[in-house]
């Protein structure tokens, strides 16, 4: 295809000129990134175009030239692709939470399964098809929002950050929250405004709440409602607990503040203080009672998790011992007790593992032991311990495993099954390649949107011994 470069109404090609910034350009999108962007080519060079669709003709505006990219801003759909659909939310494209509100959710799921598919292929080496992304609810599945406060100058704004920056676009309904968190965000701002207290500023540092922070149990419908502060008291913090009784009702188990006075983006401290309630509210997860607290992990799409989880499960198969390394708060291995004489669950964040204990308790759970240490140095300790397990699960953060676990892992514990939860395709892609290095073969995929209308993909795969 020749692309079109259009100046002051006269059209010429784009093989005349090298790209500038403001040139109009007439572009097929032919792609998607990893962030949910269109990309098509000008000149053999790569345009990303937020907002536009495989498929797509359009019209895009360049805003910036780099030596082997350019970013372009729509314009105009000339021709639409077939999977485009209407956006249903006045905040999109301006909020940085979804991507994919102006195509089919089947584009979409698509999409993230050839993500997958790609990852291994490039950055694992390993052709490799993953069985079709496993879908759920497209909209109000969220149990977990966080909300930042500000001020436009006209009054106190919670919304979401808009993508790559921290500014505030004002929506406290949001298509992919449960309709309370609005009614929450309501009543929240309505008293901060009448006891004028001030939304916190990124720039000065002053000012006292910058989150508003909303938890609720999908099967329990406990809510847990968190203010997260500059400072170490929230004024008529007694008053604000009595009207979120009111908005709430018997569901609002506990209110809390999170003093978080650094000057950092980071959203939370570790210092919480209940105002109301022990600070804690109760769910179940595939039969297991959790106890969560502000700070908890805790899968915000809960009936995919249990899909995703289940089908951790099936990997795992049952045995002997099975070590779950980056366990969080117990959750997935604590699921998985009755197919194992044995559960070692490892987790270096101290108020984590203290959770799973409890966990373990509340449900009769007796076969399971929890380690707090940071994953490479407990499974160095469980095998001079001599314990040599049957499955390994591991559930690491965007940045995988620590360099060198995988062989780690191979060499000294030798399991039978790894069965890998990934939050992020690349890092499970990489360590894929260092299991199968080691011995280990990749025998199944299977991608999860625990998170449609966003970027994200969560997967779950199998590797068997094969040494």
């Amino acid at each position: 295809m020749q692309n079109d470069l259009i100046f002051g109404g006269m059209q010429r090609v784009a093989s005349d000129f090298a790209m500038k910034k403001n040139d109009i350009v007439k572009i097929e999108i032919t792609g998607m990134s990893h962030e949910g962007v269109g990309i098509g080519r000008v000149d053999n060079m790569a345009v990303f175009v937020r907002g536009s669709a495989v498929g797509d003709t359009a019209e895009a505006v360049i805003i910036k030239v780099a030596k082997n990219y350019a970013v372009g801003k729509l314009l105009s759909v000339i021709t639409p692709s077939k999977d485009r659909i209407d956006n249903d939310c006045p905040a999109f494209p301006r909020c940085g939470g979804c991507v994919y509100r102006h195509i089919s959710y089947s584009a979409e799921a698509e999409i993230k399964r050839q993500r997958v598919s790609d990852c291994l292929k490039r950055i694992g080496g390993i052709d490799f098809t993953p069985d079709a992304t496993e879908v759920g609810e497209e909209s109000g599945y969220r149990n977990k929002a966080q909300y930042p406060v500000g001020d436009d100058g006209k009054g106190l704004i919670a919304g979401f950050y808009a993508n790559h920056s921290h500014r505030i676009i004002d929506c406290g309904e949001c298509a992919l929250q449960p309709p309370i968190f609005s009614k929450v965000v309501d009543c929240v701002k309505a008293f901060l405004t009448e006891k004028s207290i001030t939304a916190y500023n990124e720039t000065s540092g002053k000012g006292l709440v910058r989150h508003i922070y909303i938890r609720q149990g999908a099967v329990t419908k406990e809510m847990m409602v968190c203010i997260v502060i500059n400072g170490k008291d929230l004024p008529h913090g007694n008053e604000l607990v009595r009207r979120l009784l009111e908005t709430v009702g018997d569901d609002l188990k506990t209110v809390v503040l999170n003093i978080n006075t650094a000057d950092t983006n980071v959203v939370m401290s570790t210092n919480c203080k209940a105002i109301y309630g022990d600070g804690y509210i109760t769910d179940l997860l595939c039969g297991v009672k959790v106890r969560l607290n502000p700070l908890s992990f805790y899968q915000v799409n809960h009936s995919m998790a249990e899909r995703l989880y289940n089908k951790a499960a099936e990997f795992a198969g049952k045995g002997g011992t099975l070590i779950d390394l980056y366990c969080g708060a117990g959750t997935i291995g604590l699921s998985m007790a009755d197919r194992f004489d044995r559960i070692i669950g490892v987790e270096v964040v101290p108020e984590a593992i203290e959770d799973a204990k409890f966990n373990a308790a509340q449900n009769g759970i007796s076969n399971a032991r929890f380690i707090c240490g940071d994953a490479y140095a407990a499974a160095k300790q469980l095998h001079d311990e001599g314990i040599n397990p049957d499955v390994v699960l591991v559930d690491p953060p965007r940045k995988g495993l620590e360099d060198g676990l995988p062989r780690h892992i191979a060499e000294n514990m030798s399991p039978d099954r790894v069965v890998y939860v990934s939050c992020d395709p690349a890092t499970m892609a990489r360590d894929v390649k260092a299991f199968e290095e080691c011995g280990y073969k990749l025998t199944e995929s299977v991608p999860f949107d625990l998170f449609p209308r966003t970027a994200h993909v969560e997967s779950c795969v199998l590797l068997c011994k094969t040494q």
